[in-house]
């Protein structure tokens, strides 16, 4: 399970710490925030401690309406929950009240200047991207027409040189050799490189080369969805390749369904051409056009007819 520190992202979303209680290293594991009137309210059921608190204007004006002595019982209900922090919106001071409460617990408030569904709202955006399962797989990602195209295969098989001929063609290169993705949404995977070598490529018989430096910033980009899977295997005379295109084959990463083309690999074969007319096909059928489709009702009819006539 992927987790995120207070700490992190503090300082990712420019908050101010007012106080750091027991730790600002206390992991976060969920993107889910919660409001806590209802909590401020007495009610406490189905209350997922594991969520940041977040307290606007709304629920800070509800606690200065409070009994002061019921205000006192509620809050420390409230803290002594085990929540990771509090973060107070609209920079609002932090009343004595809830500080004594949040001190008596250790509980971390830290507060931000933002609007409170502004802050939420890059909260949670942020953490969905920070906790997203993740994986890396050996491969080549590339930016071909504004799709991302994830070449996978042996080692050795032209997988680098094949995505150097995309971007002389004019496309991008995402990663390079390792590629890390994570899902973020539930059919939506994101790939880019590690840092360490992002924007750098292994060109065998040349060496290491920087893609960025030697073709400028127009032909890397850091990250790109990843839209469909490009394998290349070596051409096998005795395996039966589909030449018309009607059936589709899929690969899952991370529960991620994602289309797969098999290119077969043998000298003349110029790849990085097949796999523009991969990308423009996919775009095609995603726009509900299927040449093999197309191809198969015309023979369908042509038939038909021609029965028709003989009869």
């Amino acid at each position: 399970m992927s987790r995120i520190s207070i700490e992190d992202m503090i300082q990712v979303l420019d908050m101010e710490v007012i106080y750091e209680g027991r730790s600002l290293s206390i992991d976060i594991e969920t993107s889910d925030i919660n409001r806590p009137g209802l909590q401020f309210a007495g009610f406490f059921d189905y209350f997922t401690i594991e969520r940041i608190q977040v307290i606007g204007k709304v629920e800070m004006t509800y606690l200065e309406s409070m009994d002061p002595d019921i205000r006192k019982i509620q809050l420390e209900r409230f803290f002594s929950s085990g929540i990771p922090c509090v973060l107070i919106s609209r920079n609002m001071d932090v009343p004595q009240y809830l500080m004594d409460s949040a001190v008596k617990f250790q509980c971390p408030v830290i507060r931000s200047r933002k609007a409170t569904t502004t802050i939420i709202q890059r909260m949670i955006n942020y953490l969905n991207s920070a906790l997203a399962p993740r994986i890396t797989r050996h491969g080549v990602l590339v930016d071909v027409y504004g799709e991302g195209v994830l070449l996978m295969g042996e080692s050795g098989i032209g997988k680098s040189e094949t995505a150097l001929e995309l971007i002389k063609r004019g496309h991008r290169l995402v990663a390079d050799d390792a590629v890390e993705i994570k899902k973020v949404a539930e059919n939506r995977l994101i790939g880019e490189s590690p840092k360490l070598i992002r924007h750098f490529m292994e060109i065998r018989g040349i060496g290491i080369i920087d893609v960025k430096a030697m073709y400028g910033v127009g032909a890397v980009i850091n990250t790109k969805a990843i839209d469909m899977v490009v394998y290349l295997e070596f051409w096998d005379s005795n395996k039966e390749y589909d030449r018309l295109g009607l059936s589709e084959e899929h690969t899952v990463i991370l529960g991620a369904k994602l289309p797969k083309v098999i290119l077969p690999v043998r000298p003349g074969r110029n790849l990085a051409i097949i796999i523009e007319v991969a990308v423009r096909n996919w775009r095609l059928k995603q726009m509900g056009y299927n040449a093999a489709q197309e191809l198969d009702n015309r023979l369908t009819a042509m038939m038909q007819t021609n029965m028709e006539e003989e009869s």
